[in-house]
């Protein structure tokens, strides 16, 4: 079950069947274990509204790392082809890095702010919809995960070689416009440089 949510699988539904289809009740047994222990983390999105689509992550990072991009690969290690496991991790590495440090960045959002753009948040998390049509990494609430007030949202773009973009920007406010229709600050982490320029964002009205 641990190398099921360590490979990537975040929802209850899909660790049960990549975990050999074990039963539910053995299932939430397992994870109210492990979240106990803080070996993994249990998320809901962060909105106005309440939401029962919980997610589940590996805590650590490194651990995470042995489970995703190493465990997979340990028989080729074993018998001397580690260079076979070594090109898996390339391949691999920028989206496993993508998803790894989204919770590090909030996790430093909630120690640095306030600051002179954008207010203190007592909750920051994420936001995400069961079909993931709507996904937003970073939600700054007064609180999680229902929130009385969202105070900003933002997006997490890893990547050296690709800037974060008006395409990007776009996304983002089409996303906030899904969450809320207030006119929250957006917020742009990029591991690269930024070259959106300013849009309208668009309003969409929204319903809980």
């Amino acid at each position: 079950m641990l190398a099921a949510i360590g490979s990537g699988e975040r929802t209850f539904t899909n660790v049960a069947r990549a975990a050999g289809g074990i039963v539910a009740t053995s299932l939430q047994r397992a994870l109210e274990l492990l979240t106990g222990k803080r070996i993994v983390a249990t998320e809901l999105p962060v909105s106005l509204c309440p939401s029962k689509d919980r997610r589940y992550r590996v805590a650590d990072p490194y651990l995470r790392f042995r489970l995703h991009l190493l465990g997979p690969s340990m028989e080729e290690i074993e018998r001397g082809r580690g260079d076979l496991a070594l090109a898996r991790i390339r391949e691999n590495w920028t989206s496993w890095r993508g998803r790894a440090v989204e919770p590090l960045v909030r996790e430093a959002l909630a120690r640095i702010l306030p600051d002179d753009r954008l207010p203190a948040a007592p909750a920051v998390g994420g936001y995400w919809t069961r079909t993931n049509d709507v996904e937003i990494d970073i939600v700054g609430a007064d609180r999680a995960p229902i929130a009385k007030e969202l105070l900003f949202v933002g997006s997490i773009k890893w990547l050296e070689r690709s800037a974060f973009d008006r395409h990007d920007l776009a996304a983002l406010y089409r996303h906030r416009a899904a969450l809320t229709d207030e006119p929250v600050p957006v917020v742009a982490v990029s591991g690269g440089a930024s070259t959106a320029g300013g849009l309208t964002p668009p309003t969409v009205p929204t319903t809980c």
